[in-house]
């Protein structure tokens, strides 16, 4: 059951940039918008479930959702520059790495040999999945505007989205809290940190609004995720709802018509399959 649960983020997450990349706007309205839906979603579960609010989690979740602003704001001005198909497969393999490592060597959640040889195979498997998702078809010389529009910018945005988004889930993995209390002041960290970001660089109007759309979805998969790192720890719970960058890859390619050569084509589909074996692999280590 804890594995299934394990799978509503990838569905969730992995729907995210499709959905905030039809639905328009510019990064810093398309970040607001989604921490406006995720606080309505984490303020609908607070009243339905009533969980206890100390200081302490309150402080902890607060802190967090603005390190997770940091994280997803970086990662949509990488899209941005990169494209979606492009930019959220590079961000998901940093991520990978630096939360599966964090999880494994310094929460001691892998203890056996077996653990640390399976463990690092699948995020091997993961990581060089997501690698060939993003890999450019050099001899592809005609030009196009769906194309790389700037990799420098969108790689330094990257940096800096994985230190946020990492950070994010190693403080809440660290401060063992209850999932479900956690989320309202994380909202709010969500929703001010936005703000932050937007203060005076944008324009409120329907793609604000409409990116709240994009706000459930993470709300959804942000309480399944919590739950799953509370039962399988960080450097399982979080791989496996990394495995989305199937579907917003390929999503990025066929819904929104981001274009591939041939030769990128088969690199996105020996991606996505490496990526599957990964996330199986996971899977196994809690068997």
């Amino acid at each position: 059951m804890t594995i299934l649960i394990a799978l509503i983020p990838m569905l969730a997450w992995g729907s995210i940039g499709l959905v905030s990349g039809k639905l328009g706007g510019d990064a810093n309205q398309q970040t607001l918008g989604m921490t406006i839906g995720a606080f309505l979603f984490s303020l609908l579960v607070y009243i339905i479930l009533q969980p206890g609010l100390t200081l302490w989690i309150v402080l902890i979740g607060f802190l967090s959702g603005m390190l997770w602003t940091v994280g997803q704001n970086g990662q949509f001005h990488g899209m941005k520059y990169m494209g979606i198909s492009v930019g959220l497969p590079m961000s998901t393999g940093m991520q990978l790495f630096l939360n599966t490592v964090a999880g494994a060597i310094f929460f001691h959640e892998w203890t056996k040999t077996r653990d640390f040889v399976v463990g690092f195979l699948a995020l091997f498997f993961l990581v060089f999945g997501a690698y060939l998702t993003a890999k450019r078809d050099k001899n592809d010389v005609q030009p196009d505007t769906d194309r790389l529009y700037d990799f420098s910018k969108g790689f330094r945005a990257l940096i800096f989205s994985t230190i946020g988004y990492g950070s994010y889930t190693i403080l809440i993995r660290w401060a063992e809290l209850d999932p479900t209390a956690i989320i309202l002041p994380q909202s709010l960290g969500m929703f001010i940190g936005a703000n932050l970001f937007a203060f005076r660089k944008i324009e409120w109007n329907q793609y604000v609004w409409k990116n709240m759309a994009s706000g459930l979805l993470w709300g959804v998969g942000n309480v399944c995720m919590l739950l799953t790192v509370q039962e399988l720890g960080l450097a399982i719970g979080f791989s496996l709802s990394q495995m989305g960058i199937i579907i917003s890859t390929l999503g990025g390619i066929f819904l929104l018509g981001e274009r591939k050569t041939k030769k990128e084509l088969r690199w996105v589909l020996w991606g996505c399959l490496l990526v599957i074996v990964g996330g199986l692999l996971l899977g196994y280590l809690k068997m």
